[in-house]
């Protein structure tokens, strides 16, 4: 969560989990980031919430989209990267894509089920933007779980053979992100 012209700043800090770096971080940009128990903040407290591969492991999906739309200020952004059931890798691997991680992934998205998500909770969608390198790491991941050993070979293959046709097939890819802003 944070300040609407340092998303991608509070993105990074997201791969931090050391509060000192946090700090760092903070103090680079100037500004404060958030984390933890959602009832804390105040109504309209932020100008962008990201999730970062945090909705698909969410037990309460609507209820959380729901705070969130509260969280949010006027025209505040709502930002979520998710991976992507119907990408090329995806419909590939089969039971072995990487990106169902059952039983801690709870909910697996697409465009259309992300769409109709962020409409029930007065969302806008703006810009749905690739995640390129994601393909590249749930197939290897997906290359180990169905064949019991890594092939990097292979497994850049399929993540390159995933963006291609991504390209061709309305963005597609292993892990969409999702920019919306709230109504």
């Amino acid at each position: 969560m944070g300040a609407g012209e340092t998303f991608v700043t509070l993105h990074c800090a997201s791969w931090y989990s050391d509060r000192v770096q946090v700090v760092e971080v903070e103090t680079k940009i100037g500004q404060e980031i958030s984390s933890g128990n959602l009832d804390k903040f105040a109504p309209a407290s932020f100008d962008i919430i990201t999730l970062w591969h945090v909705l698909e492991h969410i037990h309460d999906l609507n209820g959380v989209m729901t705070k969130l739309s509260t969280l949010l200020k006027p025209e505040g952004k709502l930002i979520i990267a998710v991976p992507n059931s119907d990408s090329f890798d995806a419909q590939m691997y089969k039971e072995y894509w990487a990106a169902y991680d059952v039983p801690r992934h709870l909910y697996h998205f697409n465009q259309a089920t992300m769409k109709r998500l962020l409409k029930k909770h007065k969302f806008e969608l703006i810009e749905c933007a690739p995640m390129k390198f994601d393909s590249y790491y749930v197939s290897m991941l997906s290359e180990k779980y169905k064949q019991g050993k890594q092939n990097l070979a292979k497994s850049v293959i399929n993540g390159l053979k995933s963006n291609l046709h991504a390209m061709r097939n309305c963005n597609d890819y292993s892990s969409v992100i999702y920019i919306s802003q709230h109504r």
